[in-house]
């Protein structure tokens, strides 16, 4: 059976209700056991994934179902935060552009919503 992998790009907060039913959707029609999904938050994007935020709950049942969540280093540091702020299920990467272009080259579907 085919197994699909898609990286969703996140680079606004706003978009982050758009980014997680995307997922969700995606998870629902292909089947969870088919597909492997991650979101890769940047820019302002990080904002999404802060504990403080609203949509830890969405992000852990995601995060349960085998999505990974990361988030770019250089945009933690621009905008003066801290990891800790962060869910701690999210990863953190040396860049999420790095990250979105490693997914491409090895194959990966690019959602940007």
């Amino acid at each position: 059976m085919k197994r699909y992998r898609a990286v969703f790009h996140l680079t606004e907060t706003e978009r982050a209700n758009l980014a997680l039913n995307n997922v969700r959707n995606l998870l629902a029609e292909l089947g969870e056991d088919q597909v492997e999904a991650e979101v890769v938050a940047n820019s302002d994007g990080v904002k999404a994934l802060l504990k403080t935020g609203p949509y830890g709950d969405r992000v852990d049942e995601l995060a349960a179902r085998g999505v990974r969540f990361v988030i770019c280093s250089k945009s933690i540091k621009a905008m003066k935060l801290d990891e800790g702020e962060f869910l701690d299920l999210a990863e953190v990467v040396p860049t999420g552009t790095g990250e979105v272009v490693k997914k491409q080259a090895d194959g990966w579907a690019y959602v940007r919503p």
